[in-house]
């Protein structure tokens, strides 16, 4: 017995140090060949040539709206008015978790990519390809750039919207719409979506209400008044919307509200 255990023993230590004369060779070979890691190097330093400078400045101006970009597509798209369209339309129909917020946020991105390319193949064809070419300046494809999308803001705004954030601004009266400004016309543009959004989802809202008023009218006759009516009619209005086919009319009518 006491042979048995003493060759159990030595086993157990042989698979030890055994164990452990692997990682020592393991770390000798990581360190006599360390794996090269990239050097970055960030520094302020003297500009001995003005290119120098206007490069640092561009880069920062392109790191600057980099970070606006996701605000840009909010605030100069048709992506508010969709966004809120869904939110009503999901509201109305009595599910708050269905769809998510992150289907509702995915859907209404690419229906802005839908609605925005003929604006941004204008953009692309006027301003950026000219000036990729080095045909125009970069002050010039700016402005070539900014217009299209004032194009598209203006053809959206109610005139009241606007002439409230021109008398806000306390300019002098435009003679046309090139002497608004564009950080005038951007927020006209987000309350007139707004409450265009608002009227499309009153219309929405509309036969869910009614559905509600009849299955609620229909229990109280009945003396069901223990039972929510929201459990009965739930259903009622998610076939309603299926059978009349209402994703493409409410997506189609958004699209077509932007024509």
């Amino acid at each position: 017995m006491t042979f048995r255990m003493t060759t159990r023993h030595i086993s157990k230590r042989a698979v030890i140090i055994a164990l452990a004369a692997m990682l020592l060779a393991a770390c000798a070979v990581s360190y006599a060949a360390p794996i090269p890691f990239p050097s970055v190097n960030i520094g302020v330093g003297t500009a001995t040539k003005p290119n120098d400078v206007a490069v640092t400045v561009q880069i920062f101006l392109l790191l600057t709206i980099m970070s606006l970009a996701p605000g840009l597509l909010i605030m100069t798209t048709s992506f508010t008015r969709i966004s809120v369209v869904l939110a009503f339309l999901r509201t109305a129909m009595g599910t708050p978790a269905a769809p998510s917020n992150q289907i509702i946020l995915a859907l209404s991105m690419f229906l802005t990519f839908f609605i925005m390319t003929p604006v941004w193949q204008q953009i692309n064809k006027e301003a950026y390809q000219p000036w990729k070419a080095q045909q125009i300046s970069q002050e010039q494809a700016m402005e070539r750039a900014v217009k299209p999308v004032r194009t598209f803001m203006l053809s959206q705004i109610r005139e009241k919207d606007l002439a409230l954030f021109v008398s806000l601004s306390k300019l002098q009266r435009p003679k046309n719409a090139e002497d608004i400004p564009t950080l005038t016309i951007i927020p006209a543009f987000m309350i007139s979506e707004l409450r265009t959004a608002f009227q499309i989802g009153f219309l929405i809202y509309i036969p869910f209400i009614v559905v509600d008023m009849v299955v609620a009218s229909v229990l109280m006759s009945m003396g069901m008044m223990m039972l929510p009516p929201v459990m009965i009619s739930l259903p009622f209005k998610i076939l309603l919307f299926v059978l009349v086919d209402g994703w493409g009319l409410v997506i189609g009518s958004l699209v077509k509200s932007f024509g």
